[in-house]
């Protein structure tokens, strides 16, 4: 087993609760991780055999600019793609941030986390 890891894809989008967050967007990273038996693609030196990080990144910015409510939404559409287009992959984990929230303070950034495993 490996992993293969696309670490801080950086997307304007519009995503929030509040209808000026869809209007003016924000600035969003997220980071996505996959698990799978690279193996094979270890061995043979082909595209076909792993989880390319392309349609990774393909699939992360398709899904960021869908807008919706909660980043929570955002990041389980992407795990879905993940499984259905990769079938090499066992388990993904997916962090979306939003970057200077509109939360009245001085806050970096928050970020949801979500993990699931093949069924």
């Amino acid at each position: 087993m490996g992993t293969i890891k696309v670490e801080n894809i950086k997307i304007y989008a519009h995503h929030g609760c509040l209808p000026e967050e869809t209007i003016i967007g924000s600035d969003y990273r997220v980071d996505v991780s996959v698990t799978a038996d690279f193996s094979r693609s270890a061995s043979s030196d082909q595209l076909e055999h792993t989880a390319d990080y392309v349609t990774i990144n393909t699939i992360v910015k398709e899904e960021m600019q869908v807008p919706s409510k909660l980043l929570e939404h955002v990041a389980q559409r992407v795990i879905d793609r993940i499984f259905k287009e990769l079938p090499i992959v066992s388990h993904t984990e997916v962090q979306v941030s939003k970057v200077n929230p509109p939360i009245g303070g001085d806050v970096a950034k928050v970020t949801i986390i979500l993990s699931e495993k093949r069924s």
